[in-house]
């Protein structure tokens, strides 16, 4: 099977999305696509979707122009689609979630259950996608949870599938079992399409590489030449310093000191247990583990966005255990949530009313009840330039910016006050290379400034390159302290899938 994209253009109002974008692949190989944050991936692979029409250009299968009006459209043309975010229903079984929407069934419209275990293990065998067809999704581990996915897309006979982030939530072992799966699809015959801003991965399994800069394709590279350097300045347009340059720390007095605090998720299960751990002024603690293991319901007890069972949160010496959000912002904290659009800004609000979200209701953005506009936006003039938000205006919704400069929004309203401690929760989660090494720099810069910080991500070189001290967070214990000159990835990754040293 051959698929080629052909003078693909999307235009949105006041946006060209994609121009005139020329993409082919064929079965039994591996395209990776690059590109920063905004470059026009999503959007591309949308329309190959189904999800978004084409405002100009050509599908093309085998020759053969598609019309593609739904993912529907797309699926029976052979085209698969996995997810970052996983489209599994939690309670459902690997089999009823694998033959959801296309249940097999016997006379009289009987599902047939016994068929869909039979067609998963098929699929498993031939692929080395080993899992239970009856087990239930929600006790599976996310690297099994994956295979589930593929083994989904595979049951619908895709022959051109596209991984979108397909790493993100995976342990450094569960990526390497990943990519022989991967590999094994291809030598299958199968053709993928690999997006990623994570570029030794890319390079370690791609056949070949493309790489989209504001909608355009501006590059092609082999990876077994190119370097991390070349393709990181190919995607955003000049050179990029990928490690963050920092001096050793010098901490100071305690800050942020957690006892013994017990969290419990939403269906009162204790996702943390008894964690104990201090973080100093001019430090950075990071916290690694595989997202899910109570890295969320701690940052929501730090900022008071949920109550702790148990135990005891101190700043600077003060108990907040139990204050509210705004009370711990009062006290110099900062938050830097780690889903940007859901619980950093309000979409519909423009960047200049996103910049005071956590300052509105104090001078001098406002006197009584009465906001003052012409200070709020001299203050966004001067935050969009400090911080570099690529911004048409100050007046425009924040929902029409990309993510990278969505996340900059937020960072700059978080930084641009003073400060004693930072909680910054997956703080470049899905951004290019340029971002990433913007939020980097000004992260260490409030570390030097005598800031406490805590970064909790689920991204291993970005612990390492910002910590100072890692702590690695397993169903709710921490279950290691290390420093990053005294560890590495591999064995980072072995205690985030709970392998203590012997």
């Amino acid at each position: 099977m051959e698929l080629e994209l052909k003078g693909i253009t999307k235009r949105f109002p006041g946006v060209l999305a994609n121009d005139r974008v020329n993409l082919e692949i064929k079965s039994g190989e591996i395209l990776g696509l690059l590109g920063e944050n905004g470059a026009g991936k999503t959007t591309l692979m949308n329309i190959l979707y189904g999800l978004y029409s084409a405002t100009e250009g050509d599908i093309l299968i085998d020759g053969r122009v598609q019309d593609f009006q739904s993912p529907g459209d797309a699926i029976a043309a052979g085209i698969g689609m996995v997810h970052q975010h996983f489209m599994l229903v939690p309670v459902f079984s690997v089999a009823e979630n694998v033959v959801l929407g296309v249940e097999p069934t016997r006379a009289a419209g009987i599902l047939n259950m016994e068929e869909a275990r039979r067609d998963v293990r098929q699929i498993s065998a031939k692929y080395g996608l080993e899992v239970d067809p009856d087990a239930v999704i929600e006790d599976l581990p996310v690297g099994i949870q994956q295979r589930v996915e593929i083994i989904k897309v595979l049951f619908r006979q895709a022959e051109i599938i596209v991984f979108d982030e397909p790493t993100a939530v995976l342990t450094p072992q569960e990526v390497e079992e990943f990519f022989g799966i991967v590999r094994s699809l291809r030598d299958a015959g199968k053709g993928i399409i690999f997006i990623t801003h994570k570029l030794d991965e890319i390079r370690e399994v791609a056949d070949r590489i493309n790489v989209l800069r504001r909608g355009r394709i501006v590059g092609e590279a082999d990876p077994k030449v190119v370097g991390k350097e070349e393709l990181a300045e190919l995607m955003v347009g000049r050179p990029v310093e990928l490690v963050v340059a920092k001096e050793e720390a010098n901490p100071g007095a305690p800050v942020l000191e957690v006892e013994d605090l017990v969290v419990l998720d939403d269906r009162n299960h204790p996702n943390v247990d008894g964690v104990s751990f201090t973080v100093h002024a001019g430090e950075i603690v990071g916290i690694a583990g595989v997202q899910g293991n109570g890295q969320t319901e701690l940052v929501e007890a730090l900022t008071g966005l949920r109550t702790a069972l148990s135990g005891v949160v101190r700043l600077s010496g003060e108990v907040v255990t139990d204050d509210t959000p705004r009370e711990i912002h009062r006290k110099s904290v900062a938050h830097v949530p780690e889903d940007r659009q859901r619980s950093g800004l309000v979409l519909t609000f423009t960047v200049a009313e996103n910049l005071v979200l956590d300052s509105y209701y104090d001078e001098p953005f406002s006197r009584g009840v009465v906001m003052d506009w012409g200070r709020t936006r001299e203050n966004a003039r001067a935050l969009v330039e400090e911080y570099d938000v690529r911004t048409p205006s100050i007046e425009v919704e924040v929902r029409n910016l990309s993510g990278g400069n969505q996340q900059k929004v937020i960072v700059a309203r978080e930084f641009s006050r003073d400060v004693k401690f930072t909680v910054a929760s997956q703080p470049t989660r899905g951004l290019d290379v340029g971002s990433i090494e913007y939020i980097h720099e000004r992260i260490v810069k409030e570390r030097d400034a005598g800031g406490a910080i805590l970064i909790v991500s689920t991204e291993l070189d970005e612990v390492m390159a910002l910590s100072d001290r890692i702590l690695v967070m397993y169903r709710g214990k921490i279950v290691a302290e290390r420093r990053p000159d005294e560890t590495d990835t591999t064995k980072l990754g072995l205690f985030m899938a709970g392998v203590t040293e012997t």
